[in-house]
């Protein structure tokens, strides 16, 4: 930990004045990651900037100092920053603070699950800077709680994230009712044709910066799978998870349903697990990543969309328990661990239909994965009751998707007779 009079120079060679220095050597920064390298200087230039950078690599600190320097103090909201999921807004919320401290600047995260009641009150005492996600940024400026008359900097933050999952329309409303001179940024992991898109029409003259180069995983993250039949699944995690010893692993699954399911499993195996997803309500994940983060916990099991804000430092593995129908979500998945230049390990369990969803993310990360074998594990026979959407207790194979971008996973076995429940139940609406 760098102490007060030792400032990180590295970060004032790139603009960063001295109250924001401070405050980095507090936090432990020392030297800037190429992204913020790349990205401070042009900000504090006044340029809009398209940043591509994979996750871990310190995008938060790359748009948030540059700006931070530069916001008028007493002068209304002047820097929104929109997010894909209410846990990235309650991080990136965070670490602005941490960043800002005696700056005297207000930051207020807005997202739903939390009372309308008491962020109405957080906005009401004039914050510089209102993190948020887009549904709930929307729902405050119909309600006029939020004026963006001197808005002067805009952040898209995991950008490809927010349009996968459905707030397209959401961003192009926000965007379109910021009528003042104002900066862009959009940063994400991945930049599709969408994102470029929605660059040239809301942007300036935007100077892409892409550190990602042609590799979207890093090599501190050692990758293999392991193939095993459907309903052998959870025999083989709960093998893994002993024999790896994880510090702290999260275990991701394609459905909320395959969630409950999974953990419910590994509690009744003696494995202390706890679930994350969009139906629990924001007091129960707020407790739980509380317990992950001092690590009291050592297994989280998440969806996809859930696990989006989580930027716990030392997380040892990932455990793909559903491979994601997305290889792009595979890449986000493991990105959750080996950030900023530590080491970790991505597991994926694959059964022997789902080759060619290997095959895709091999060619989307231009590497290949490699099979490992687990010691001991011997494959069974199913059992004479296992089905593939209401098997047996050791096959937790996900049923219908309750979340936009998922499908069932299809399971390649003789026929068998099929209820209508799942089948004929109704989507529910997603809360963020």
């Amino acid at each position: 930990m760098h102490k007060n009079h030792n400032l990180p120079e590295a970060f004032a060679e790139l603009g960063i004045e001295a109250p924001l220095l401070h405050a980095l050597a507090k936090m432990g920064f020392a030297t800037p990651t190429e992204i913020q390298r790349q990205v401070i200087p042009l900000v504090l230039a006044g340029r809009d900037v398209l940043g591509q950078a994979r996750t871990g690599t310190g995008k938060t600190a790359a748009f948030g100092l540059p700006v931070l320097q530069m916001i008028r103090r007493n002068e209304g909201l002047q820097f929104l920053v929109l997010v894909p999921t209410r846990e990235l807004a309650v991080q990136v919320a965070a670490e602005l603070r941490r960043m800002c401290e005696g700056l005297d600047l207000r930051v207020v995260p807005v997202y739903g699950g939390q009372k309308i009641k008491a962020q109405l009150h957080l906005l009401g005492r004039k914050p510089c800077v209102v993190v948020g996600t887009p549904g709930r940024v929307m729902d405050f400026l119909e309600r006029k709680a939020l004026s963006f008359d001197q808005i002067r900097f805009v952040v898209l933050d995991e950008v490809d994230r927010m349009l996968d999952i459905g707030f397209r329309e959401d961003i192009r409303r926000i965007l379109g009712q910021i009528s003042c001179p104002h900066q862009t940024v959009l940063v994400s992991a991945t930049l599709t044709d969408e994102i470029t898109r929605l660059a040239k029409r809301y942007m300036t003259d935007p100077i892409e910066v892409n550190v990602s180069r042609d590799e979207l995983t890093v090599d501190e993250v050692t990758q293999v799978y392991v193939t095993v039949d459907p309903w052998d699944k959870f025999r083989a995690l709960r093998m893994l998870l002993e024999q790896e010893k994880p510090r702290l692993a999260i275990v991701f699954c394609n459905t909320k349903r395959s969630v409950d399911k999974l953990t419910r499993q590994l509690h009744d195996a003696g494995i202390d697990a706890r679930e994350i997803h969009g139906d629990l309500v924001q007091a129960k994940r707020e407790r739980v990543m509380d317990r992950f983060r001092r690590h009291n916990l050592h297994v989280l099991v998440a969806t996809d969309l859930a696990a989006r804000g989580i930027d716990v430092q030392g997380i040892s593995h990932i455990v793909n328990y559903d491979i994601p129908d997305d290889p792009h979500s595979y890449v986000h998945r493991i990105g959750r661990t080996a950030r900023m230049g530590t080491f970790g390990k991505a597991i994926s369990l694959v059964t022997r239909d789902q080759g060619k969803r290997l095959t895709d993310i091999e060619v989307l990360i231009n590497r290949e994965v490699p099979p490992i074998t687990i010691e001991g594990f011997v494959p069974r026979p199913p059992r004479d009751d296992w089905r593939p959407n209401h098997g047996s207790h050791d096959a937790a194979v996900p049923g219908p998707s309750t979340e936009p971008g998922s499908e069932a996973e299809q399971v390649a076995v003789p026929p068998s007779p099929r209820g209508l429940g799942a089948k004929f139940k109704p989507h529910r609406r997603r809360r963020l």
